[in-house]
Parts: structure tokens; C-alpha cells; sequence
């Protein structure tokens, strides 16, 4: 695809009730120009799968999506396989629709854990809890450092992107003068999401949690996708008044990673990990 053909499966996955972000296309795009697939017939696009290539060992897989009309007509397998051949040689992960779970399982895809999608509402604005700062006042070398052991291998171009997009804030903790934490809010097609939201502590996850969620308009619908393995991340959004209202299979396909759960708060993207 073409940046420009990435808002055909934005639009797509909008239509499955993802609920994708506002600027997601962008940022999705400058991870891996090459990493999404659109197959046609004759000039009407059928399928579309994302598969973005990090660094020399990772990769991830999303947006895998056949237009409703078109399924049961092995286009989904064709690109597909298209998608795994690019892939080749990865360890791969993936976010997957649960009912899909059996299927990923065929093509060797274990189950690691759920992540679980909680909805609330945006509160009343508070001043910023001491120690949240503006992450573009940090040495972007700094994030990058905090971000490795989140993820299997760099994503500097897609986290220039993500922290930077239009309609989001993009913050910092600072514990004893160093990064003890970050979140990204950003604007959907509904409401607003949350993520990453990565901290040292529960205590610190809170306090990013609550300055992001002040940045929202006040009632707006508030999104959290949390690793189901962190229960403090599970109880932070009980405690907010949260509810769950979406669900995935994070799975692996080859050496899974080992990273931090009980650091994650929140998961950046179910689209690109």
C-alpha cells in the first residue's frame, strides 16, 4: 500500500469497531513503508494485512481484514501468505480477534497472554501531578532508551511519529530526575486511547494515567488497552471505572519476547504492538 491506500484499512478496521486513531496512518506508515499489503480484484481493493518489519528479528502483524462481501473466497489466505513470506525469518506477534485464536494457532501462533480493552470517561481537569513533563523537552535518545526493553527491537521512526502526531499529548514521569515512565493520549474515531503507558511502578503509572486522561475534553470516552498478566494495571482501570468492552490474543509465532509485563500499563497499538 501506499500511505495514501493505509487509510483504506484504517477506514476498514473504524468498520470493525477497532476504533483506530485519528492520525494512526502516519505513524503506522513511517514504522515500515513496505509493511502493508492491499490485495485487489481488478481495481476494487478486497484485502488488506500490515506487516511491519523492526529491526534484523522482530516483526508484527495486523489489520488483517477482508471486505465482508468478499470472504470465504481465500483472498484472506492469499495475502496472507504474501504477508508471512515478507516476514520470513521473524519472530512474529500479532493481536488477534479471540474468535480467531484457533486459526493464528494453525499457522503456529502460541498464545502469550490477552490484552483487554477498558472504556471509561475522561475527568475533570487536575494540575499535572509534580514530576509530568512534555516528553519533547526530553532528549529523544532518553525515550528511546526507556522504550527498549518494552519492545523486541527499535522503532525510532515510528515513535518520532506517535509522540508528536496531531490531536495527542505525549508525557514524561520523572522519578529521582530520571524517565520513570511515559504515555501517549491520542484522539479516535471515539473518544480517546491511552498508549503506551509504560511506568516503574503502579504509582507512577497512576500519576501519568491521570495527567494524560486530564488532557481529554471533560466526558469524553476514555481507552485503555491493558496486558491482562499486570493486575495493577487491571485494578488502576477498575479503579477509574472502567469496564471492559474488547479483548484480544497477543500471540507469537517463533521465540516469543521477553518484556516487562509488569511494567506495561497500557499497549501502544494493537495494530503494530
Amino acid at each position: 500500500m501506499s500511505q495514501a491506500e493505509l487509510a483504506i484499512a484504517v477506514d476498514w478496521a473504524a468498520a470493525e469497531g477497532w476504533n483506530p486513531g485519528l492520525h494512526d496512518a502516519g505513524c503506522f506508515h513511517a514504522a515500515d513503508p513496505d509493511g502493508f499489503l492491499i490485495g485487489r480484484l481488478e481495481d476494487e481493493p478486497v484485502a488488506v494485512l500490515s506487516v511491519v518489519k523492526y529491526g534484523e528479528s522482530f516483526g508484527f502483524l495486523g489489520f488483517f481484514i477482508v471486505k465482508p462481501q468478499h470472504r470465504g473466497h481465500g483472498y484472506g489466505r492469499q495475502i496472507w501468505q504474501a504477508g508471512m513470506a515478507y516476514l520470513e525469518g521473524r519472530s512474529i506477534g500479532l493481536d488477534g480477534v479471540v474468535e480467531q485464536q484457533a486459526n493464528y494457532g494453525k499457522s503456529g501462533f502460541v498464545l502469550a497472554h490477552r490484552n483487554v480493552r477498558y472504556q471509561g470517561v475522561a475527568r475533570a481537569q487536575r494540575p499535572a501531578p509534580p514530576g509530568t513533563v512534555a516528553l519533547a523537552t526530553l532528549p529523544f535518545d532518553a525515550l528511546l532508551a526507556y522504550d527498549q526493553p518494552f519492545f523486541p527491537e527499535p522503532r525510532t521512526r515510528f515513535l518520532r511519529c506517535w509522540i508528536n502526531q496531531p490531536d495527542g499529548t505525549a508525557l514524561g514521569i520523572l522519578d529521582d530526575g530520571q524517565l520513570g515512565g511515559y504515555g501517549v493520549l491520542r484522539r479516535c474515531r471515539n473518544g480517546f486511547k491511552i498508549g503506551p503507558l509504560f511506568a516503574d511502578s503502579p504509582a507512577l503509572a497512576e500519576q501519568l494515567f491521570m495527567a494524560l486522561q486530564a488532557q481529554a475534553p471533560e466526558g469524553a470516552a476514555l481507552f485503555l488497552d491493558v496486558p491482562e498478566p499486570n493486575a495493577e494495571a487491571v485494578a488502576m482501570a477498575q479503579r477509574h471505572g472502567m469496564s471492559i468492552v474488547f479483548e484480544t490474543a497477543r500471540m507469537y509465532k517463533g521465540r516469543a519476547p521477553e518484556l516487562p509485563v509488569e511494567r506495561i500499563f497500557g499497549i501502544t497499538t494493537f495494530e503494530l504492538g
